[in-house]
């Protein structure tokens, strides 16, 4: 009898948009939620699609300890449902992970039992910032 748990990985269908671009449309994508990383980041064929522009590159660790130099650009428009936020996003890897800061500023929960996203139960209507 197996009683440990899974890590099995859990999505949110989000959508992103260049808010500078608004003649460019959305992209619905399916986003790995990643309590564990703290930004969005997205493959670099999204950054393409979307125009989005270099800010500045960013040292980041990866989980085998390594450092890698990659590029930090935005704004993005994040969206899930209702509820939406503005971001920078790290251009790494080939599939989008939602961070914990773009989970948290649109007050995003990950229900483990359910294995999904949802609004803070809490905060049904609208969004909810804790100082």
């Amino acid at each position: 009898m197996h009683l440990g748990g899974t890590k099995e990985p859990i999505f949110a269908d989000i959508t992103l948009g260049n808010p500078l671009r608004e003649d460019l449309p959305p992209m619905n994508v399916r986003a790995l939620a990643d309590t564990g990383a703290v930004t969005l980041y997205i493959p670099q064929d999204m950054a393409d699609q979307l125009q989005l522009e270099a800010e500045t590159v960013r040292e980041m660790r990866a989980a085998d300890g390594s450092i890698a130099s990659v590029p930090y650009m935005g704004p993005i428009e994040v969206s899930f449902g209702t509820r939406g936020c503005y971001v920078g996003a790290l251009v790494l890897g080939d599939e989008v992970q939602l961070g914990s800061i773009p989970m948290e500023d649109m007050d995003l929960i990950v229900n483990p039992s359910r294995r999904e996203v949802t609004v803070d139960p809490a905060s049904p209507d609208r969004p909810r910032a804790r100082a």
